[in-house]
């Protein structure tokens, strides 16, 4: 095979359910089983030859200038046998996303060393970008004009922009509620035409799947097993810039689950194919007021869960109370002896202030991932001597109100009722508040404000 050819055609979708497992071939326009109605993967015939020193094949390409070698996903085309052209392809150079130590993190959650993989990074700032250009290969594929997509933000924002690359007609669906204009901007500025539900997430979900089904829409929502084909990715990418070393955990925060799905997937074909000997322990964190996988497990897995009919976070990217990858995640969570955690916009807001005396930015959703380790190292549920990556799924500028609120006193906890709470009621504490300090014109008091300023100590954070 050349450097720059794609693997001849051998994906096939086939249902989850183990009571169906249905099959389908992988160019039909459908996201769930039509027989059982359980959610699909897209599964392959793999060539094993092909897949001889794949890891070196992967890693040549980062010294290639070809734009396929570029992306941080189709660099691992391979291990995605569905895109059969490269013509199919629109790329924005995603993944190439950073690995980071971050010691200061570290230590707030009790470990001994932390590493943060910041998919904020990506072109449009989220982790959807590594699926959205799979999504998008497959809308192209079976001849879509129109995606579309339901959104709190950072999958809005993506498929705007692939869209737009693609030359498609872009729709995205918004609860009414609460969205970051960090996230709301972008998808405006890219040209997608944007319809606000009166509702929430769910709302929108609900109605954008329905709209799929009667009209010529393609659906790119990660219920599509295609958009999570480009998410898995992030797990390829971890593990070569790791040198293909495994860590003990990989820690993501919880939504609508699709993130923590492909990464299952991802390090189990690895493992199934016997190119790693062993999968790292996936952890989900949710938000107390949007848990419904935690609190699942916490009640003990019994029946098969129930929604939140109004979920409540600040952390609006994992605002969702009826997640569509449900059972997927619970599937990788069994495959990787995984577990769930749940933590509080306190915590997140106070962890997120905290990565950001790291030197990185994070939207809140993604400090979940930092507020949930130091809870479970507290609770002996994590040792301090693990191998963790945390994953950071969105880039600080994604929601910059929650971050100058937070620093300046003024964050609450449910900002639709901000206008009704006293001082004391519902503001979120700002342990590590960096408010901005009002000095007055004059050299003086200035300077004396400067030297007593560098007379002390750099700012860490409290242990």
């Amino acid at each position: 095979m050349s450097p720059n050819a794609f693997p001849r055609p051998v994906a096939y979708l086939q249902c989850i359910e183990t009571t169906c497992r249905a099959t389908y071939d992988a160019g039909e326009r459908i996201y769930t089983c039509e027989r059982c109605g359980g959610l699909l993967d897209v599964c392959y015939e793999w060539r094993r030859a092909e897949l001889d020193n794949v890891f070196a094949t992967f890693d040549a390409r980062r010294a290639s200038y070809h734009p396929h070698d570029v992306s941080g996903v189709w660099r691992f085309r391979e291990l995605l046998p569905f895109a059969t052209s490269p013509c199919q392809i629109v790329t924005l150079g995603e993944g190439n996303t950073p690995l980071w130590d971050a010691p200061r993190s570290a230590r707030y959650t009790g470990l001994k060393q932390l590493t943060v993989k910041h998919q904020g990074m990506n072109p449009t700032g989220s982790f959807k970008d590594n699926g959205m250009t799979t999504g998008v290969a497959q809308a192209r594929r079976v001849g879509a004009q129109a995606v579309a997509c339901a959104s709190t933000g950072n999958t809005s924002a993506s498929l705007a922009a692939y869209a737009a690359r693609a030359g498609l007609h872009g729709l995205v669906f918004i609860p009414g509620g609460r969205i970051a204009y960090g996230k709301l901007a972008q998808s405006l500025d890219y040209g997608a035409v944007t319809l606000q539900i009166d509702g929430n997430f769910d709302d929108a979900m609900r109605l954008v799947r329905e709209m799929a089904r009667t009209t010529p829409l393609y659906l790119l929502n990660s219920v599509n097993p295609f958009r999570l084909e480009g998410q898995k990715t992030i797990a390829f990418e971890l593990l070569q810039q790791r040198r293909w070393r495994v860590p003990d955990r990989v820690v993501v925060p919880g939504g609508n689950l699709g993130n923590v799905s492909a990464l299952g997937k991802g390090f189990k074909e690895l493992y199934d194919l016997g190119l790693i000997t062993r999968m790292p322990r996936l952890t989900v964190v949710q938000a107390e007021g949007a848990a419904p996988l935690a609190q699942w497990y916490a009640a003990g897995r019994q029946g098969n869960g129930r929604p939140v009919t109004e979920p409540k976070t600040l952390a609006t990217a994992i605002q969702i109370g009826n997640p569509v990858s449900w059972w997927k995640a619970v599937r990788a969570l069994d495959w990787t002896h995984g577990t769930c955690t749940i933590v509080s916009d306190q915590e997140i807001a106070d962890a997120k202030a905290v990565i950001g005396r790291d030197g990185i930015g994070c939207e809140p959703a993604s400090a979940a991932t930092v507020a949930g380790l130091r809870r479970l190292v507290a609770e002996g549920c994590v040792h301090p001597e693990e191998d963790v990556v945390a994953i950071l799924t969105g880039n600080a500028l994604k929601d910059p109100d929650f971050t100058v609120q937070y620093h300046t006193g003024q964050l609450f906890t449910d900002a639709e009722r901000e206008m009704h709470l006293t001082r004391a009621e519902g503001l979120i504490t700002s342990a590590f508040a960096n408010a901005p300090r009002r000095v007055p014109p004059d050299a003086d008091v200035l300077r004396r404000v400067i030297l007593d300023l560098i007379a002390e100590p750099p700012p860490l954070t409290a242990s």
